[in-house]
């Protein structure tokens, strides 16, 4: 295979250009300097020295653009190698983004996992259903599942202070009631009191009557005994 096969960079091809034509260039000057066809007379001596150095000359001037053109070539090489080493700090740096993206995926993955399994406190709630909901609310026909949601538990939320107010003034209600009731019951039990004392002064009058009535009794069957006597005595006098 040539090298010009192997090397399709653009920027080498005038360097493997150059060399070639300086290979050509030391193979005609070696031509040139080959002992078995040197001329032996002075002249041809002379003309072949003045051939062999115009050869340098030129053999000199594609060296000096070989050197150039290496020096130019390590140069690319060197920016090529930085360039290299910034695409791969790039990429190190793009796959640790991605990686990190990869991680932060899966975390968030799991998140929303948890979430979807968490047993939430609303898929508990008593709520009506949404049929019944939005036979009540019909203005929520179009409204997202979310928005859906937050609606019934609003609505449930409204509906349980509603019943939590009733439940105050029943309370307030019963209280007013344990309050009448007691004031009755202590009421009564003055009564009680009162009737007691009552029946007591009721006994005591009626023991005193009932002594009176037998002091009474006495005292007329004390008189009725003593007027025979008395006619006895009004008889005799």
């Amino acid at each position: 295979m040539a090298i010009s096969e192997i090397v399709s960079d653009e920027s080498l091809l005038p360097v493997l250009g150059t060399s070639a034509e300086t290979l050509a260039q030391c193979q005609q000057l070696i031509a040139l300097l080959n002992p078995d066809t040197s001329p032996t007379d002075p002249a041809g001596l002379k003309e072949l020295s003045l051939a062999v150095s115009k050869q340098q000359k030129i053999l000199f001037a594609r060296l000096a653009q070989l050197r150039g053109q290496n020096r130019d070539a390590i140069f690319r090489v060197r920016d090529t190698k930085h360039a290299t080493a910034e695409a791969r700090q790039e990429i190190d740096r793009l796959h640790l983004q991605l990686q990190n993206l990869y991680y932060e995926q899966k975390h968030l993955t799991g998140e929303i996992a948890a979430c979807e399994s968490y047993d939430h406190k609303y898929l508990s709630l008593p709520l009506i259903s949404v049929e019944q909901f939005l036979e009540l609310f019909p203005e929520h026909r179009e409204s997202s599942e979310n928005d859906l949601m937050i609606a019934r538990i609003n609505h449930e939320h409204a509906e349980r202070e509603k019943l939590e107010q009733a439940r105050q003034e029943l309370l307030k209600r019963k209280q007013a009631l344990i309050a009448e009731n007691k004031k009755r019951k202590d009421d009564l039990a003055n009564l009680d009191q009162d009737l007691e004392k009552f029946i007591d002064v009721g006994d005591l009058l009626y023991l005193n009557y009932y002594s009176e009535m037998i002091h009474f009794t006495n005292l007329s069957l004390r008189v009725q005994a003593a007027k025979p006597i008395q006619k006895i005595f009004e008889k005799e006098y």
